[in-house]
């Protein structure tokens, strides 16, 4: 069936974003240039009105990710050399993310740095960084992680805010008293994780879009709704994960949406391309 309007982006969805998922979806792989109208309509197929969409634009514009070229009384927009980096590499985060799937060799990457109470601004950037490079806290000055390569963005933190005279960077096995599964409990929230993983899949399930348009409203939407996780998601090895993890299914679920409806999606693209002409 196709997604009735309550599924679409909410008046509370930035149109940013979503134009970000367009650009990446398809303007930047079909030859990064894209017509003033093609955003406009592909962003009402949304749910956002033209206002909305126009303002999306001149935001992406101040923001030095895409720029206009003018050609009489229309306007084709490129991508930035720095935007086109932005959203390969984006769109590689996305698509990638999720596929890593070694066994692990049973090492943490333990982070100790004991940061004064009269830093506290520097404290949280501390927390905020390792928390957004998948990092969990056993204790506010304890962060772990499951992937010991990760030691180098950890390094780089900690060099960043100057912290290295109170920094610890180790690796380290878990004793008797302190199992896997304990590191795991303390250190993330998988129930919410897994929360959110489940109103993915309940929201694209039963979804099958039966006209190129449908199939580029939903493509959208799938992309802009996945992007959010591998903020949230510390991809953790299989071997700590709990047995049938949900992230699974909605990893799967998202692949083969996409693949799917990448072509009827791309199809209606190109034609809103022609008719802006």
């Amino acid at each position: 069936m196709i997604a009735t309007n309550s599924n679409r982006p909410r008046p509370t969805d930035s149109a940013k974003s979503a134009l970000l998922t367009i650009l990446g979806e398809f303007v930047v792989p079909n030859g990064g240039s894209v017509w003033t109208g093609s955003l406009v309509q592909g962003l009402a197929t949304l749910g956002y009105s033209d206002r909305n969409a126009r303002q999306a634009i001149a935001r992406l514009r101040d923001d030095g990710v895409i720029e206009a070229e003018r050609h009489g009384r229309k306007t084709q927009w490129h991508a930035t050399t720095a935007g086109d980096h932005l959203l390969r590499t984006g769109a590689t985060r996305i698509y990638e993310f999720g596929q890593h799937r070694d066994p692990w060799d049973g090492r943490w990457l333990v982070v100790v740095c004991s940061i004064p109470e009269t830093q506290r601004d520097k404290r949280r950037l501390f927390q905020t960084r390792l928390s957004f490079a998948g990092f969990g806290f056993v204790t506010p000055t304890v962060a772990v992680s499951p992937h010991v390569l990760a030691e180098v963005t950890a390094n780089e933190v900690i060099k960043a805010l100057d912290l290295a005279d109170l920094a610890v960077v180790l690796t380290a096995e878990t004793g008797s008293m302190t199992p896997d599964s304990t590191m795991l409990e303390r250190s993330w929230d998988l129930e919410v994780l897994g929360q959110s993983y489940q109103e993915f899949v309940s929201t694209f399930d039963s979804v099958a879009p039966t006209s190129p348009e449908a199939s580029f409203t939903e493509l959208v939407r799938l992309v802009h709704s996945w992007r959010q996780f591998p903020f949230v998601d510390p991809e953790l090895p299989p071997d700590l994960l709990p047995a049938n993890w949900i992230g699974t299914t909605a990893r799967d679920l998202f692949d083969t949406s996409r693949q799917r409806w990448t072509t009827d999606a791309t199809s209606y693209y190109l034609d809103l391309e022609t008719s802006s002409l």
